[in-house]
């Protein structure tokens, strides 16, 4: 029977076991090269060194202060849950503006969280003194127990380091005393905090919004608390064509 062309090769052009041996060696050294570059160049790149550093207490690059639009977050709890948004203290007669979410310690790419567990326990001295800027123990808590215990910070440091961050950003004039349901667009908010904050620069700012409300202005800041540009975070901005800032309770 005549045999298909290339199937078969014939006995006499069969490498021999020697040959076999050579090959498969120059084989395996080629992959183990590779596999060293490969190890080479992973240990260079910028995601291996913050994973190398990822849950190290004070091991991070920069802050972002996040202040965040209390009405817009009353309004949409209420939409959720009432009878819970109703025992937040947050969602009181009080009338909050921008009020502190967080300050939270973050990698060029990236974030450690959770650094810490159980994480140290706070005071009621500490939370009872920063409720004029994050106006609700929970949200104290949590903000600690996630994000504080990676600042590498003792509490009281990291909380005080929290209120000087936020004397460090003017909130736009306009945005003090709302008292009627407004309409912005990302960028007009965006452009208002520039404004308002010398050295503050677009690629240092970043939006956050819902389906339909304003939720956060999230800006960037080196961890001696000057302004600085945050690319991951810039990128993620709001893209709506417009949102509603609901007005301060009260008003």
């Amino acid at each position: 029977m005549a045999r298909a062309p290339g199937l078969f090769q014939p006995f006499q052009n069969r490498p021999s076991h020697r040959n076999w041996g050579n090959m498969l060696l120059a084989f395996t050294r080629h992959l183990a090269g590779a596999a060293i570059i490969g190890s080479l160049l992973a240990a260079s790149s910028p995601s291996a060194a913050q994973d190398r550093r990822q849950g190290e207490p004070g091991q991070f690059d920069y802050y972002v202060l996040v202040l965040s639009w209390s009405p817009s977050f009353c309004a949409d709890s209420a939409e959720r849950d009432p009878s819970r948004t109703a025992r937040n203290p947050q969602c009181g007669p009080r009338p909050f503006s921008f009020v502190v979410h967080g300050l939270w310690p973050q990698y060029e790419r990236g974030f450690p969280e959770y650094c810490q567990v159980p994480a140290p326990r706070l005071s009621r001295n500490i939370v009872s003194a920063m409720l004029d800027l994050m106006p609700a123990p929970a949200l104290i808590f949590h903000e600690w127990d996630r994000h504080g215990v990676c600042s590498g910070l003792s509490p009281g440091a990291y909380f005080e380091t929290i209120r000087k961050a936020r004397a460090v950003v003017k909130i736009p004039p306009q945005y003090l005393d709302l008292s009627a349901a407004l309409t912005v667009t990302p960028g007009e908010v965006e452009e208002a905090f520039i404004k308002a904050n010398p050295g503050l620069a677009p690629e240092g700012v970043s939006i956050s919004c819902g389906s339909r409300r304003l939720d956060e202005v999230k800006i960037c800041m080196t961890r001696d608390l000057q302004f600085r540009g945050c690319e991951e975070i810039e990128r993620r901005t709001c893209r709506r064509d417009k949102l509603i800032m609901p007005p301060v309770r009260g008003g």
